[in-house]
Parts: C-alpha cells; structure tokens; sequence
C-alpha cells in the first residue's frame, strides 16, 4: 500500500498528489490529509477513478487518513458521445464596472437566463468573490440552484471560502479546489469568465 503524506498541504496540493499516485496504477493508496475540503476532494477523485474509499480520524490529531482499494480488474468506462460542453467561471459577485448596485443586477439577470437556456452550461466553478453568490442571501443563489437542480456541476472553491470565512454558509454547489476546477474547465469545448 502506497501511502501519500498530504499533511499541512494547501488546496490543491493533495488532489494532485493523489492523482500522480493513481496515474501510476497503484491499486492501493492512504493519503493523510489534515482538513474536511482536502477530505472531500481526494473522496472524489478516488471515486471518480473507480476506488472505494473509506475514512479513518486519527484519535488526538488533525490527521485524516483515507484509505483507496481499487479492483485491478476496474477499468473507467469509455465516454459517450455527447454534445459540446460549455464550462462559465465566475471570478466576482457582480457583472461588469465599478458600479457594484448594477453589477449585482446584471450578475442576476445573467444567472437567471443562464438558467432558462435549453443547453445548460456542463460545469460553472465559482472563485475568487465569485463565491459570495452560492451563499443563500445571494439575490442570485436561487437561480444557481435550478442550474444544478437541471444537471449543472456547480464546483465552488474551498481555498476562496475559506479566506471570506463562509464555508460553513456555502447554499448550493461542491466545495471543490484549483485542480478540479481547472480540470472541469479545461476539459469543456467552450469556456466563460466572467
């Protein structure tokens, strides 16, 4: 069993860690994360790579370990053919200037016609004081809901919550990090940043 000492590693250090492990094909993994996002971003990860994943806290320390098995004979199905992927993401709490009582307003009014487009965007990802709008004071969180409510991945960085202090608050979406979010991004055939 590989063992991969993400201790004290800041978002998206452990993602990136464990991925480097998975790409080796190392069919057993423990990765030693010390907070909840780094918890759930490499559960995800493994996940996503066919492993089963079990969590064990280490009594009198911040250490979380994870445990990863993967079956050797688990291979990741093909994708399907699919139409275009549209990836937004969304830096600031509102659109446009400096006017922040109109950028609010048309920050809502975009997200809501987002909303009510017949082809979603596949991913949005929320950063920086993006994040501010998953929060359910948002005027615009309701809509970012529907968005995910109709199949939208809405990834919110962990790093960013963490800095404004609301990442207990956090209304709709998954707490996500820089690696996840580029690898969203960056995978879709048309990207957004607003």
């Amino acid at each position: 069993m590989t063992h991969i000492n993400a201790m004290g590693k800041l978002c998206p250090e452990p993602v990136i860690m464990t991925k480097a492990e998975i790409e080796k094909g190392t069919q057993d993994i423990t990765v030693s994360v010390d907070n909840d996002i780094a918890v759930s971003n490499v559960t995800r990860l493994l996940n996503s790579k066919g492993y089963t994943v079990t969590l064990d806290r280490i009594p009198d320390s911040q250490e979380r370990r994870l445990t990863a098995t993967r079956a050797e004979s688990c291979e990741v199905a093909p994708e399907a053919p699919r139409d275009e992927l549209l990836a937004i993401l969304v830096a600031h709490d509102v659109l446009g200037g400096n006017d922040k009582e109109l950028g609010e307003v048309l920050m809502k009014a975009f997200l809501g016609c987002i909303s009510k487009l017949s082809r979603r965007p596949a991913v949005m990802a929320f950063m920086n004081e993006g994040v501010k709008l998953v929060l359910p004071e948002s005027s615009a969180c309701e809509y970012i809901k529907e968005l995910e409510k109709a199949g939208t991945k809405i990834l919110v960085c962990g790093t960013c919550t963490t800095h404004f202090g609301i990442t207990d608050k956090v209304a709709v979406g998954t707490i996500s990090n820089m690696f996840e979010i580029m690898e969203m991004i960056t995978g879709a055939d048309n990207t957004l940043i607003f």
